[in-house]
């Protein structure tokens, strides 16, 4: 059957390396000496988003994914961290006057500073995490099809819950965020569709695309409130969907089962399991971008004078997105879960189900 999250639905890290990754609608480099054919003084570049590099998330996977290419290809690279949005356009300017050979931008936050830049410094070749908005020559978007692979989070959050309510709450209202609350609140409405149930969601209206954000990507008091403010409506799995923001989440989440409460956790972006053990406690699963190697592909795509501006989409077909393992929850699932999820991942992927949100890839 084919399952229409919309009134109008169109057709739409587990990644074991990057040219699997890139399998999609950019292409990997098919060379397996590309690192040796690469320019000796090719210099790769990133500018991180005001979450910082050592976000546990997307920015510290580009990160990753920027050291290890580096390596590979046996070149220096060059960072700048922003800490607030009026550091981004200087930041990438910066980056150009070093003369870096490609100027990597992580998130949806600098897409005006990357598009003035570019337009600016048609020499450099540059390429943004989280935009598909670019037509420029020398840009490249990598961009993910969240919604697939937190389809699959939010069924299992329906699946887990104890009290029939899951929550998520984002940190800016902007598409790469709310790419994940559609695809979460889809999955569980198929799990209550599939199973004649009625567990409810909390923090995010898919219709009226209305919820709860903290305005910004800070672990903060802010988002602990929020995340509390889900609790308080008996929230039981939440997925904070923003950077930083979950490790707030993660402190509301630990005091009040403290309390007596039960209460879980979905990462995003990173297999937050793997990223920060410190919430391995609580964390039911994390929704996955392969981030890290379709960075470094991309870095060894212009070294090798292999770059194209055709944008990367990661999707569940090409394993650049995916559902993180259970980890120590595996055994606190349902024993059918599994099996379901893998079934639910063939229907996406052969187009059985259908999984569209308002803020999908354009590419």
């Amino acid at each position: 059957m084919t399952f229409k999250l919309r009134k109008v639905a169109l057709a739409g890290l587990a990644a074991a390396s990057a040219i699997a990754l890139l399998a999609g609608c950019g292409q990997a480099p098919t060379d397996s000496n590309t690192a040796t054919k690469a320019k000796s003084n090719f210099l790769p570049c990133m500018v991180s988003d005001n979450g910082g590099f050592n976000d546990h998330s997307f920015n510290q996977l580009g990160y990753e994914g920027l050291v290890a290419s580096a390596k590979k290809l046996g070149t220096k690279y060059k960072t700048a961290e922003s800490k607030t949005a009026s550091d981004y356009a200087p930041n990438i300017n910066s980056m150009v006057d070093q003369n870096c050979n490609l100027i990597i931008t992580v998130g949806f936050n600098l897409s005006d500073a990357t598009k003035k830049a570019a337009a600016a410094n048609t020499s450099t070749d540059f390429a943004i995490i989280d935009d598909d908005e670019f037509t420029a020559p020398n840009v490249k978007s990598i961009i993910f099809d969240t919604a697939q692979a937190a389809f699959l989070g939010g069924y299992a959050a329906a699946s887990f819950s104890k009290t029939g309510v899951v929550g998520t709450f984002g940190g800016m209202q902007i598409p790469t965020v709310t790419i994940f609350m559609d695809g979460f609140v889809d999955g569980v409405n198929y799990y209550n569709q599939q199973k004649n149930k009625s567990v409810k969601v909390v923090g995010w209206n898919v219709d009226s695309q209305k919820g709860s954000f903290t305005g910004g990507f800070d672990a903060n008091d802010t988002a602990k409130q929020v995340a509390q403010g889900l609790i308080d409506q008996n929230a039981d799995v939440i997925m904070p969907v923003g950077g930083p923001i979950y490790q707030s989440a993660a402190q509301a989440i630990d005091q009040a089962n403290s309390a007596g409460k039960s209460i879980s956790m979905i990462g995003v972006d990173a297999d937050v399991y793997n990223t920060d053990p410190s919430v391995r406690s609580i964390l039911l699963t994390s929704v996955m971008k392969g981030i890290k190697p379709s960075t470094s592909a991309v870095i060894e795509q212009s070294a090798a004078g292999k770059f194209s501006n055709t944008a990367y989409v990661g999707t569940l077909k090409n394993d650049g997105v995916g559902l993180a393992p259970f980890h120590d929850f595996a055994s606190k699932v349902d024993s059918n879960l599994k099996s379901e999820l893998d079934k639910i991942k063939q229907g996406i992927i052969d187009g059985s189900i259908t999984v569209k949100s308002p803020a999908s890839p354009k590419s």
